[in-house]
């Protein structure tokens, strides 16, 4: 197994946004192996980075992962940064990533918010069964729990009383142990669906179980329930069948009598192609096309 640096911290991040862990892992070890520093991958040709991405879905992802490699070899000296600041300017690292790295990888205290860490924080603080959807102020609600916090410019900006009061170093391993517990709290104990209060080592603590465990009221389901897209059909699934077909071709890429085989409804079938060529994931050439170069 490739070790776990900071760098292959970030990469499993972005590999399992919107992606089951067990569909990630294999395909992380692999990228690894292969591409194991920033520098690696961005030396890579954007056609070999989209064939090893393979299915695991969302291929801008893939892109964006060597855009940020790049970044990180042009800007930090080939170097990962170590605070969330930094790390918010490489290109596809967004609030949690960023967050999740300093935390789990550089060992920053700051707070790292993700669906299960806001559960158990409206259950824990706020008595409320549903988490809602996220908001801005979820990070300095969070941060509130920790003893210690290392500096996020988010959580300086939405509550800068919080330094006054978590700044003895001494709190800091108790800090960085918290933000994994609340994550695994939620994915373990405090679940959506059937919470195991019984197991949950701050059930005493917890107003949702001081309130009698309330119904979620209709604004708490109606504020919690997602729409999921079906996914046959869908453009999205055009769109995955077109990079299958791409990613199995040579350089020279299918022509279009190639590509007409792959969908039945052809509107739609050349609307997902005109999006691939729009999103830098394709590329059109006399009549053919490929993966970008």
């Amino acid at each position: 197994m490739p070790s776990t640096t900071p760098w292959a911290v970030l990469v499993s991040e972005v590999m399992s946004q919107q992606t089951p862990v067990a569909r990630v892992a294999p395909l992380w070890e692999a990228w690894m192996d292969r591409w194991p520093t920033p520098a690696d991958l961005a030396r890579a040709e954007r056609a070999d980075v989209l064939r090893m991405w393979a299915n695991l879905g969302y291929p801008r992802r893939a892109l964006r992962l060597r855009e940020c490699a790049v970044g990180v070899v042009n800007n930090f000296d080939a170097q990962l940064p170590t605070h969330v600041s930094d790390l918010l300017t490489l290109p596809g690292v967004g609030a949690y990533t960023a967050r999740a790295v300093a935390a789990f990888a550089l060992e920053q205290a700051v707070p790292v918010v993700d669906t299960n860490v806001r559960r158990v924080y409206k259950r824990l603080v706020r008595g409320e069964f549903l988490q809602g959807s996220a908001k801005a102020r979820d990070l300095a609600d969070v941060a509130a729990l920790l003893p210690y916090l290392d500096e996020d410019p988010a959580v300086r900006k939405q509550a800068p009383e919080l330094y006054e009061e978590r700044s003895d170093p001494a709190y800091k391993e108790a800090a960085l142990t918290m933000c994994v517990a609340l994550m695994e709290l939620g994915a373990l104990v405090c679940t959506a669906t059937n919470p195991a209060c019984d197991q949950c080592p701050v059930r005493e603590h917890c107003r949702w179980v001081a309130l009698g465990k309330p119904e979620p009221s209709e604004e708490e389901q109606a504020a919690a329930t997602q729409r999921v897209q079906k996914f046959a059909g869908t453009d999205r699934q055009v769109r995955g069948k077109v990079m299958a077909l791409l990613r199995s071709a040579g350089p020279e890429g299918v022509d279009r009598e190639a590509i007409n085989d792959v969908w039945p409804k052809k509107v739609q079938l050349w609307r997902a192609v005109d999006s691939l060529v729009a999103d830098g994931l394709a590329i059109e050439e006399n009549n053919s096309f490929s993966l970008p170069r």
